[in-house]
């Protein structure tokens, strides 16, 4: 497989470019409206022939790239259902499965930092989104943020992946890029070591986090892929 794992560092986003080594078809996944160009540009050196824009939830943090790279490259956009996402092609539910080449991606419904949180899993690796970071987790204090059904997801239908799954996050704040189902399961520190539910949510109720700052221009804009 085609493998990219790219960075915006305004907002610590990861951007992941997928692809199939002999049709060259391809997906991405996080796309920044920042960076749309470098990822354009990296799509025709390389060659490829985007099939899918997907973004695991509506960011608040970033305005996604989605409609630009559409109408660039043809390809279709994909989000959860529960976004309730004007414009977009493809409306996912729990399961559904898209295909480029030889590869498949198969959504799971991972609600809980928002109700649209959606995470794919791809051959050995899943892209987590908000839901599971390194060592912590998504945020469950706006845009239907649930502490219990963020444990919910992330317990059964995360934690229950081969331990050696790789995860692919939406952020990270610390410099690393990326985990294993088993490492999360062990070295989480919110999540990990058999942490309860009733402790989870005390910790997610006492984060006291400022809001993202492109909230208030983000959510809006992604609620039309990004056409602003």
């Amino acid at each position: 497989m085609i493998f990219q794992q790219l960075f915006e560092p305004t907002t610590s986003t990861y951007t992941y470019l997928l692809a199939d080594p002999d049709s060259l078809e391809a997906i991405i996944i996080d796309s920044v409206i920042e960076t749309s160009e470098r990822d354009f540009n990296l799509i025709k050196e390389l060659g490829l022939k985007l099939l899918y824009v997907l973004d695991t939830h509506v960011h608040a943090d970033h305005i996604t790239a989605a409609g630009k790279l559409s109408e660039k490259t043809g390809a279709k956009i994909a989000i959860s259902s529960a976004g309730h996402v004007e414009g977009a092609d493809c409306l996912l539910d729990d399961g559904d499965v898209l295909r480029f080449g030889e590869f498949k991606v198969e959504a799971l419904a991972t609600p809980g930092h928002t109700d649209s949180c959606m995470s794919f899993y791809v051959e050995d690796r899943v892209f987590t989104g908000d839901a599971l970071l390194i060592r912590t987790n998504g945020r469950t204090d706006f845009q239907q943020g649930s502490a219990e059904k963020l444990y919910t997801s992330i317990h059964q239908k995360l934690l229950t992946l081969p331990d050696e799954t790789l995860v692919y996050p939406a952020h990270d704040y610390k410099g690393f890029t990326s985990s294993t189902i088993g490492d999360e399961k062990r070295f989480n520190t919110r999540i990990g070591g058999g942490r309860t539910l009733n402790e989870f949510i005390d910790i997610m109720q006492n984060l006291k986090l400022s809001p993202p700052k492109k909230m208030s221009v983000a959510v809006p804009a992604n609620l039309k892929c990004g056409k602003i």
